[in-house]
């Protein structure tokens, strides 16, 4: 939080005041991290920088607040969901330098820099030379030389901007126009304002009748006195805002000067709204540097399980410091949804996923194609399932079904010596064909079969005896129903379907109640048990697999553990097996929440370990694990931690 506060004044000075060190985005980054970690920081109420040295200093006649931030359509979703306007506007967000030109009776009087949302620099003197820069309102739609203007006092909202032309032809060495622009506002000698133009997009006056009633008048009115202005766009609902921001995304590179988001608003003008430091009734939807456009060349459906899922193959686009060749399409629904065709113009974006993804549609140009997706599957010739929201073989003999069946059964109950490889040639053969038959294999076969020697087929036939106590999570996961793992089976079972019979006799609705379940994963699990119901019973009422008994305690409950790096006396699986076993769960990665890493290099630097570091999370030895799961926590460490001092005692009483 330090390094984070000393990094945004750094960045705030040369933002606001000189050449800029980062990138508005860079920028952005370091204040959401900020905001994130510590949202009530008094650096994330403070507007801009502090004035520069040499100008009057002037105040605002309205504070100059800082706008909200969405940085995908998710997040502006979320935000357009809580207005209650029935439309949209839209304008284009200016990367430029904020201005406010004060007017006393319809007369210009004064030009403050933003400064610190309170103060700035008074550089009337400056602003007068810019274009844009209106000296006087006009009367009735005609300039007024004789008779007095309009009796108006307020302000008006701008961008100083420099365009791309003038920056090529003029000032080619400054690393863009927003650095030379601020460079050019603040000369004490004003050389160089010439160049500079004002770009508006908000008025207030006090007192009087307004010359217009909503925020698109008030534009037209800017526009009719001479200001220049901010292009408008009025959408209809959410989702044509993401369209219309995705068509800007296209031609901002020909655009004449530096736009990085658009600006979200409703119709009304909302005076209280205005006086905020950060107003509530609009929003700036920023471009990420994680999005660019590209066209959609081709559709690959990748198999995985029973289900086929749309790959798009893209032209290459640098996301995030990577060439991006490929981005996912989730399912069918997506692509009818958008209206995707090979050839379409489109966003695609990286948000720390491995797979970007294609966000929405810029256009379909001329000549492009319908996509044609798979109509039966390619291994038993059954037609394909097309829900929407996956396209799947519904063949429950197929085998390709089968056969990843039996690989995720062995892997999920860590049958040991039975490999992929042993797999296939009892498949190839017909030995293999469901869960049932693995524990009908005899030494001899294995022998015959396999050509493997007689000890090695013991010591195989002993891995699959030995693996046949497993808990109900490990049981359905075992029988490979898409997307359920045996974390996600124990949320269920933890929320009380811990028996056999109490999972069989749920139904969709039923388990999509339970945290973590959505609808669609509700019904594709409701429908897995129901096909693989009579093998499941049969393997429990024949003795042939024994389902351990619900929890009830265990001195691990309530406590997570993940491990990392090489353990002395065990396996990892092993672990977490015992882990389980104690009633605790495991954790695959460090994330928030999670009671103890145990490592045994708690100094090798791996991002585990300095992500427990970050997170305050007790690091602790292999040898303080088994300790624990002989004796229990300690009391210290068991109860409730409220604060990061509380969780920085514990991690020292470990240390010692």
């Amino acid at each position: 939080i330090s390094e984070l506060e000393q990094a945004i004044q750094r960045y705030q000075t040369s933002y606001y005041n000189g050449e800029a060190e980062s990138t508005y985005a860079e920028f952005d980054a370091l204040w959401d991290e900020l905001f994130s970690l510590d949202p009530d920081n008094p650096i994330l109420k403070k507007i801009g920088a502090d004035s520069s040295e040499g100008f009057t200093k002037a105040a605002h006649l309205i504070p100059m607040g800082s706008q909200d931030k969405a940085a995908d359509p998710e997040s502006f979703a979320a935000w357009a969901a809580k207005q209650q306007f029935d439309e949209f506007l839209v304008e284009y967000k200016l990367d430029g330098a904020s201005l406010e030109l004060q007017y006393e009776n319809g007369v210009f009087t004064r030009a403050v820099t933003r400064g610190d949302g309170v103060v700035g620099d008074d550089i009337t003197r400056n602003a007068m030379k810019m274009q844009g820069v209106v000296q006087r309102f006009k009367s009735g739609g005609e300039t007024v030389t004789a008779p007095p203007p309009p009796p108006l006092t307020g302000g008006v909202r701008g961008e100083v901007i420099m365009t791309h032309a003038v920056h090529h032809e003029y000032f080619p060495d400054k690393a863009n126009c927003r650095n030379a622009a601020n460079g050019l506002m603040k000369r004490k000698d004003g050389a160089g304002s010439e160049y500079l133009m004002v770009i508006c997009y908000d008025a207030f006056f006090g007192g009087g009748e307004l010359p217009f009633t909503d925020e698109e008048e008030k534009l037209r009115w800017l526009s009719e006195q001479g200001f220049n202005t901010v292009p408008l766009e009025i959408c209809k609902g959410a989702d044509a805002v993401v369209d219309y921001r995705a068509h800007v995304m296209d031609i901002r590179d020909s655009l004449d000067y530096d736009i990085d988001g658009l600006v979200i608003k409703g119709r009304e003008i909302d005076p209280e709204d205005m006086l905020r430091a950060r107003p509530e009734k609009q929003i700036a939807f920023k471009f990420s540097l994680e999005e660019a456009i590209t066209v959609l060349r081709r559709v690959e459906w990748s198999e995985s399980w029973a289900t086929y899922t749309p790959i798009a193959a893209i032209d290459p686009v640098q996301l995030a410091g990577t060439t991006v060749q490929r981005a996912n399409l989730n399912n069918p629904n997506m692509i009818c949804s958008m209206n995707l065709k090979i050839g379409s113009r489109v966003v695609v974006t990286k948000r720390g996923e491995i797979i970007p993804k294609i966000e929405a549609l810029v256009e379909n140009p001329p000549g492009t194609v319908d996509i044609e997706q798979p109509t039966v599957c390619e291994t038993c010739g059954t037609v394909l399932t097309d829900e929407g929201t996956r396209l799947f073989c519904p063949n429950p003999a197929c085998p390709k079904r089968i056969h990843h069946r039996l690989e995720k059964w062995v892997d999920v109950l860590d049958i040991r010596d039975f490999g992929i490889n042993l797999i296939k040639r009892l498949f190839d053969s017909g030995r293999l064909r469901s869960v049932s038959d693995i524990y009908t294999l005899k030494p001899e076969e294995l022998s015959v079969l396999d050509r493997m020697g007689e000890k090695s087929a013991e010591k195989v036939y002993r891995s699959i005896r030995s693996r046949r106590t497993i808990s109900l999570a490990a049981f359905v996961a075992g029988f490979d129903i898409e997307g359920i793992g045996e974390t996600l089976m124990e949320k269920l079972t933890s929320a009380g379907f811990d028996t056999l019979e109490e999972l069989l006799a749920a139904d969709a609705d039923d388990i999509s109640a339970v945290n973590g379940f959505g609808d669609i994963t509700a019904k594709i699990l409701a429908a897995g048990l129901a096909e693989n119901r009579e093998e499941m019973e049969r393997l429990v009422r024949d003795g042939v697999i024994s389902i351990k008994p619900p929890e009830t305690g265990g001195i691990f409950r309530g406590f997570s553990f993940c491990f990392t790096g090489e353990l002395i006396t065990m396996k990892r699986n092993d672990a977490e097996a015992l882990v389980k076993s104690l009633g605790g769960t495991t954790k695959s990665s460090v994330v928030k929440g999670l009671s103890y890493l145990v490592t045994n290099t708690p100094g090798s630097g791996s991002s585990k370990n300095k992500k427990a570091h970050e997170l305050l999370i007790p690091i602790i030895s292999e040898e303080q694990f088994i300790a624990f799961t002989k004796t229990g926590i300690p009391s210290a460490a068991g109860e409730e931690v409220s604060s990061a001092a509380e969780k920085g005692a514990v991690q020292q009483e470990f240390d010692l």
